[in-house]
């Protein structure tokens, strides 16, 4: 049983790794440019073939001069204008939709398409370190009791070794992962965290089950498998170009 649990937990940590390596975090839809309607509720749009031979430049300019668009914002970097939620990673050299870092571990950004599988990945990360840690603890306190150990010297090396850098690991992930939920919990990103600070009411927080539903999706089946379900994907404001639902008490609305 121990080692089907083991060999089934590696393979959902695998699964969401690679999920999380080989999806597109999610980029600014090519020349989308912010929709200043106040009838339509702001939505933003895309300059393409409903807009061609839309003067980009100066739309921009009056958008950037003009008080009443003070809430426009635009990547220097890109040239291109900024949806809201979305931050420029200079790793990637591209703005990222609902950004929350850039990820070393797993050579990709964190964004709106791959938060779920990044979180999926951290979670059956502690769940496979804290097995195998489980697993050796009878091992780690033999070696400090009169109890003889049936092991070769190498191998209570082996498993002392390994079980302090899993105990390690596990320790370090499960706290990594209480922060990675609390901000799910608040729908807001690592980045976010930092705006937070200075707007009591963040106008993205929906109570925190709509919030856990906007990453997991509606379907409870899909939650711990790094997939969505279809109605899910057709739902999901990350998956909607660039619009997030706010707050009905929100200043921005």
């Amino acid at each position: 049983m121990l080692v089907l649990n083991f060999v089934m937990q590696l393979v959902m940590l695998v699964w969401s790794y690679f999920s999380v390596v080989i999806t597109d975090p999610g980029g600014v839809p090519p020349n989308w440019i912010p929709n200043l309607d106040e009838e339509s509720g702001g939505a933003g749009q895309w300059a393409g073939s409903d807009n061609d031979g839309v003067d980009l430049g100066a739309n921009q300019s009056a958008m950037l001069i003009e008080p009443k668009h003070q809430g426009v914002r635009f990547c220097q970097k890109c040239n291109q204008f900024k949806p809201p939620r979305c931050h420029h990673c200079s790793v990637c050299r591209r703005c990222i939709l609902k950004m929350d870092h850039h990820c070393v571990w797993v050579v990709n950004c964190v964004g709106a398409f791959n938060y779920k599988y990044f979180l999926l990945f951290l979670f059956y990360t502690f769940l496979e370190t804290t097995l195998v840690t489980v697993s050796l603890l009878p091992i780690f306190i033999a070696l400090f009791t009169d109890d003889e150990i049936p092991e070769s010297p190498g191998n209570l090396a082996a498993s002392f070794i390994t079980f302090v850098l899993n105990l390690a690991f596990a320790l370090s992930i499960l706290g990594f992962l209480i922060m990675h939920i609390s901000l799910v919990a608040g729908n807001t990103t690592t980045i976010e965290a930092f705006e937070k600070k200075t707007s009591p009411k963040w106008r993205y927080d929906l109570g925190w089950k709509i919030n856990f539903e906007q990453v997991f999706g509606k379907n409870k089946k899909y939650w711990l498998i790094p997939a969505y379900s279809k109605d899910d994907l057709e739902w999901l404001p990350s998956f909607q170009c660039v619009e997030y639902p706010t707050r009905p008490d929100s200043d921005d609305l």
